[in-house]
This record gives structure tokens, sequence and C-alpha cells, in this order.
């Protein structure tokens, strides 16, 4: 796993926030690839030098094929706060999402009702409510154009598994390079164009606000929409 060190965007006593690369795993799972905690607490015990065991764990996930910002408590204490903050939607989440086709709305907020499917590793969005199915809800806002394909900065209101991927998808933003929800081709680099951006929150132990900006894979296309946003 390259450069940590080059890729922390945020790091205290209490917190460790990491830009992830696309393919890289939050947490260990039955591929039994190298997994950014354990990379990450191999890091800080060799910089450290910490004699004993390095205590680092998720706060949250993003997907494997999702680059962007991630982050973990380094104490107990921070790992139980922030997630409180997390759970009770008290920390703002923006993703920059690619897309090849161009939304109906310039700003629109979606309302679905998801169901999870562990043996296909997806999700389905629903317009109507069910029982077995949870609300999801997330705000786009369209950016601009790179000639080609379209930028949307994508709010999250709630935290579903592959919420961004299948709501937009269910409208016909499915995201570049997404084959799991109908895109054409995959890309190069077996990611797809979803990129979580933006953390922001207020500190749980001092209190301060936190803002943690990811700047987005240095490749062609991403430049060219960084470039729409300043």
């Amino acid at each position: 796993m390259s450069g940590i060190h080059n890729r922390i965007l945020f790091e205290d006593n209490h917190l460790i926030a990491v830009n992830k690369l696309c393919g890289e795993i939050v947490q260990g799972d039955k591929t039994g690839d190298t997994c950014m905690i354990q990379a990450i607490r191999n890091f800080i015990k060799k910089r450290d030098s910490k004699p004993g065991n390095v205590f680092l764990e998720a706060v949250h996930r993003i997907d494997r094929p999702v680059s962007g910002a991630v982050l973990f408590a380094k104490t107990s204490k921070g790992l139980s706060r922030m997630s409180k903050l997390f759970h009770d939607g008290d920390v703002e989440k923006i993703y920059w999402a690619v897309v090849a086709n161009v939304p109906q709305k310039n700003v629109e907020t979606l309302r679905h009702y998801m169901v999870r499917s562990r043996e296909k590793n997806k999700s389905f969005a629903y317009t109507q409510s069910k029982p077995s199915r949870k609300e999801a809800r997330l705000t786009y806002k369209l950016i601009g154009s790179t000639g080609r394909y379209y930028l949307l900065q994508v709010e999250l209101h709630t935290g579903r598994h592959h919420q961004i991927r299948a709501q937009l998808a269910k409208i016909g933003l499915t995201v570049r390079g997404d084959l799991k929800y109908g895109a054409p081709r995959s890309n190069p680099n077996g990611g797809i164009n979803l990129h979580a951006y933006s953390l922001l929150f207020t500190h749980p132990v001092s209190n301060e606000p936190l803002h943690i900006l990811a700047p987005p894979p240095n490749d062609t296309l991403w430049n060219a929409c960084a470039e729409l946003v300043v």
C-alpha cells in the first residue's frame, strides 16, 4: 500500500484521515488483501517507534472502487464519539461523481427506498416504501461539464450500502466505470469515478470545527473536473 505518509489529510492524537486510492479496502475481507487499517497501523508503529500494538479503527467506510477521504480513530474515545457523530447525521459528507449523461435538473434531492442484496453485493433503489426497504436521501448539484462528462457534487443525507451508485443509476446517471450499476465499460484502473471529497464536522474532543478535503486522483479526467470547481 503505497505512500501513506503523502496521503494523510489530517492527524492529531485522536483521529487520522487518509486519502484512499481506488482499489484499496478499508477493512479486511474475504480476499485477504492488505487493508488500510493494517497498513496505517504498521505505518504509525514504524513512524512513531511504538513498542506495542497500535490502536486504529475505521470510523466509516467507502467502497473498494471509490477514492477519497476515510477517517480512522486512534483512540477509543475518538472512535466512540466520532461513531456517534456519523450515526446522528452530524457529519457533512460531500462526494464528487462523474457521469456520462446530463442530469434533468441542475439541483435535486433524491429520495428512494433501498434493499441490499448481500449475495450480489449490490443495492436496489425503489420509489415506493415497504417495510423491508430503508429510506435513502441525497442531494446532487451539477457543477459543470468537461465536454464529454458531467461532474456532480453529491451530499449524502443517509448512509446506505452503495447509496450514491444505486440512486444515481436509478435516474439514469450511472457513475463512470461502474459496471455493477450499468456503465457500458470499466475504467483502466478498475475503479469508478466517485470520490469522497469532503468531511465537515465538529471535532469530538477539541470541539473545534474540522473540514477535511481530499484531492481527487491525479489523472486527466479528474484534473479537468477539479478545474470546474475553481
